[in-house]
């Protein structure tokens, strides 16, 4: 007949609640160190991929109108 130790079985059940406390602590942590790290993002000017992708398309087509218009006049400087 095997008999249970009641002192292993309370320190056993302690180890499993302070794993719990422990768990949560962690993704209180987690939580806590998210919101900092949006509250940080959204304070900064920082801009989305689609507004950074907007405005680069937006300069490469005046850069080109840019060249395009340089030719022209170039070609008509050319011409006096």
């Amino acid at each position: 007949m095997q008999t249970r130790n009641k002192m292993l079985d309370d320190i056993s059940k302690l180890m499993t609640n302070a794993m719990g406390v422990a768990q949560g602590a962690k993704d209180e942590a987690e939580n806590a160190m998210k919101s900092m790290m949006d509250r940080w993002l959204a304070d900064r000017d920082f801009v989305t991929r689609e507004e950074f992708d907007a405005v680069r398309l937006m300069a490469q087509k005046a850069r080109e109108e840019n060249q395009s218009l340089k030719a022209r006049l170039d070609a008509l400087e050319a011409k006096e």
